[in-house]
């Protein structure tokens, strides 16, 4: 296995594995260790099914099941399917997942420590992929924050909201989206997470606030809230924070949650197909029973 970072403020591509095939203990501790460090990493030229995707995914920890069930593969509901296909007239995945910049599973208790995608149909037009996926470095963005700035955040946590990003995505012209049943809000209620937190792999700060879910920071009244909030929406803009992967055919993207926030370009028409599976992996290995207020610092452990 070889990791060859893309020199960029985050990403390297894995070579020299193969993902359909089970991997060591000391393999996976490598990758978590390198996925923290890199932010996002690429494994190319992988040729997967859905159980080797989902087996691979879940050395890495718990991995999440939807609770409304939606575009999930028959038979694996680890498993969700990103695309804008049809059959019958029916959507296939979630069409529209992904287009606006956020952070998974903020707005838990346990947050997601990764993602982990396999690129099956990728939308090309004049030789060049559409749809990429972009990151931001949450890292790099607490790191050039202003010390005034690092101050104000020191103890504050933020409320995160499903509803906010869910919403947002059904205001868009031509969503399929409906909306949340009361039983489906409930299973997601708000969640509070500091607004600086310590990597517990990496040992780093980060700034762990997302435009999609972050909706209050607790301590402060709401109208300096939401001004401070738009601030440092705007500050992680940055273009030195900024990271796009260009997809291509079998290639899998294995990205940090913790480290990153991300946003999927629909840059690509509706008979331009993009077919994308992808596993949510949980943070188990990473915090305990207090979620992001319990980080366990990793250490590479025996799990197979």
């Amino acid at each position: 296995m070889h990791i060859v970072p893309t020199g960029q403020t985050l990403g390297a591509r894995v070579l020299g594995v193969d993902l359909s095939r089970p991997i060591d203990t000391s393999q996976v501790d490598a990758l978590i260790v390198a996925v923290c460090t890199h932010g996002v990493l690429e494994f190319p030229e992988q040729e997967l099914s859905t159980e080797d995707l989902r087996r691979f995914s879940a050395y890495f920890g718990e991995l999440h099941v939807s609770p409304g069930g939606r575009a999930q593969v028959p038979g694996f509901p680890e498993v969700m399917v990103l695309s804008n296909k049809l059959e019958n007239g029916q959507p296939v995945g979630l069409g529209d997942a992904g287009q606006s910049w956020h952070t998974d599973m903020s707005y838990m208790d346990t947050i997601a420590f990764a993602n982990c995608l396999y690129g099956i149909e990728i939308p090309y037009r004049d030789g060049r992929a559409l749809g990429d996926t972009q990151f931001r470095n949450t890292r790099q963005a607490y790191d050039e924050l202003p010390d005034e700035v690092k101050q104000l955040l020191e103890g504050k946590t933020v409320t995160h909201d499903f509803n906010k990003f869910w919403d947002l995505m059904r205001s868009r012209p031509g969503s399929r989206r409906e909306p949340l049943s009361a039983a489906e809000r409930a299973k997601r209620p708000p969640a509070t997470h500091p607004a600086v937190l310590e990597h517990p792999v990496t040992g780093r700060k980060v700034l762990y606030v997302n435009p999609g879910y972050a909706i209050r920071i607790n301590e402060l009244e709401p109208d300096e809230s939401d001004r401070w909030l738009n601030w440092l929406f705007s500050h992680q803009e940055q273009p030195q924070f900024h990271f796009s992967y260009s997809w291509k055919p079998r290639s899998v993207l294995l990205w940090d949650n913790i480290g990153t926030n991300h946003n999927a370009v629909a840059d690509y028409g509706p008979h331009e197909i993009r077919y994308i599976k992808r596993c949510q992996i949980m943070a188990t290995r990473l915090f305990g029973a207090g979620g992001t207020r319990d980080p366990i610092r990793f250490s590479p452990i025996s799990h197979r």
